[in-house]
């Protein structure tokens, strides 16, 4: 008896467990209630506050898009974030999606902590049907693509025009060569008191650019030395920085150290008639400034300008969710409401149909920047191909020996000497 009472409680439970199961599961089936578990992805960029706030508004609309995904950010700017960035590389614990620089891409590409982005182009998680693929090359590495750019920018000239005008100069953005920027800067100076420019720094991005504007590369095409050979090219042009610090025109490089944000740009506080940047940076000078400025182009030759596609998209090669990181990428890329809150700060967009659908939202501004490019594009040469393994020594090295040229520890003469002794050895190191 006591045998078969306990058969029949055990039955009842049984079913009651079932039906509040069954209660469960379809009530969770009508509010839509998803029980997974949610997943978070670590991400990271540099930048100043503008971009910063658009881009935790992107984040919000991604995860509103994606229930149950929820990005974790982290930022910075630039020189906090390499410092933050290359401890995180040390102990495998990168972000999941990470702001590269063209500078770096190649070191953490090729020491395997970025992971190839080919395959989800290839399945269409990235879709790159309305990109040009030539603004792809950019963030590849032999075979494998290590980052997925932002969009276009191009090295650019952005004038206070009321300090211009303050000094009586004029800019002829088509015509001008060296000599008349030099002339420019000194008379700026002269003026107003005020710094002529920001003093082109940091010097691994417009040394190289200086090196266009006569016919030459700053890294040979296989990535093993130095593309110049002539070294009085790199004696002219730190002679040249050379007197404009001696002048007041430039600021030192002290000096420049101190600024650790876009907010302390001279440009920004009025304290510099123009700054060399590149052109998608002329958004958030503007929204920081109350100062009038312009976009010009800077001094250049045969087909020295060139589309810069050289900031990117990256996913860690330890990420456990690269496919959602890819997701994000794609998301970036082509919603044109994203692309509306973005409005090209990074670059004008690589997607034609995203251009297209942002014309009617541009301010002002942000026009200028779309048309700048474009006037560009009428004097553009080739794109940069990506730097070499070792790059990132090389910058070092050109940095250091930058500093002591212009303070006068050395004479331009024996940093090109050192310079190239250094640099290449760095490119030459078997790794």
């Amino acid at each position: 008896m006591k045998k078969w009472l306990l058969a029949i409680v055990s039955l009842l439970v049984f079913i009651s467990m079932a039906a509040c199961s069954s209660g469960t599961v379809e009530e969770s089936s009508k509010t839509g209630k998803d029980d997974t578990e949610e997943i978070t992805l670590r991400m990271t960029w540099w930048g100043g506050q503008p971009r910063h706030d658009y881009t935790l508004e992107l984040i919000k609309m991604f995860e509103k898009e994606n229930p149950g995904v929820k990005i974790e950010p982290e930022y910075a700017s630039w020189d906090d974030y390499w410092k933050k960035l290359a401890p995180m590389a040390a102990g495998n614990s990168l972000p999941d999606i990470i702001q590269m620089d063209g500078a770096y891409i190649s070191q953490y590409g090729e020491n395997g902590q970025l992971a190839d982005l080919t395959p989800f182009i290839d399945d269409g998680t990235i879709d790159t049907s309305s990109i040009n693929k030539d603004f792809l090359v950019s963030g590849k590495i032999d075979d494998k693509l290590y980052g997925f750019s932002f969009g276009a920018t191009v090295m650019s000239v952005v004038s206070n025009d009321n300090l211009i005008d303050e000094a009586g100069v004029k800019i002829d953005d088509v015509n001008w060569t060296w000599d008349d920027f030099e002339e420019f800067a000194i008379q700026v100076h002269e003026k107003t008191g005020k710094y002529a420019t920001n003093g082109m720094y940091p010097p691994d991005v417009f040394f190289p650019y200086y090196l266009r504007t006569k016919g030459e590369l700053f890294y040979r095409e296989d990535g093993k030395a130095l593309g110049y050979e002539d070294d009085q090219l790199f004696v002219d042009y730190f002679s040249m920085q050379l007197r404009l610090v001696e002048a007041g025109a430039f600021p030192t490089p002290d000096v420049q150290s101190q600024l650790k944000g876009m907010e302390d740009e001279f440009i920004v506080k009025g304290d510099a008639s123009v700054t060399w940047n590149w052109s998608n940076q002329y958004i958030g000078f503007s929204q920081l400034t109350e100062n009038p400025l312009s976009l010009n182009l800077p001094p250049h030759g045969s087909e020295s300008i060139f589309l810069n596609t050289g900031a990117f998209w990256s996913i860690s090669k330890n990420s456990e969710h690269k496919e959602l990181a890819a997701k994000f990428i794609d998301f970036y890329t082509n919603n044109k409401e994203a692309n509306k809150i973005i409005k090209g700060e990074r670059g004008v967009p690589l997607s034609s149909e995203v251009v297209e659908g942002m014309k009617d939202v541009l301010s002002e501004t942000e026009r200028r920047v779309f048309d700048f490019v474009e006037k560009a594009k009428g004097f553009a040469g080739p794109s940069e191909p990506p730097k070499p393994a070792g790059s990132a020594e090389v910058i070092k090295a050109l940095k250091s020996i930058s500093e002591e040229i212009l303070f006068k520890a050395i004479t331009p003469e024996e940093g090109a000497k050192k310079f190239r002794q250094q640099a290449n050895e760095a490119l030459g190191r078997d790794r």
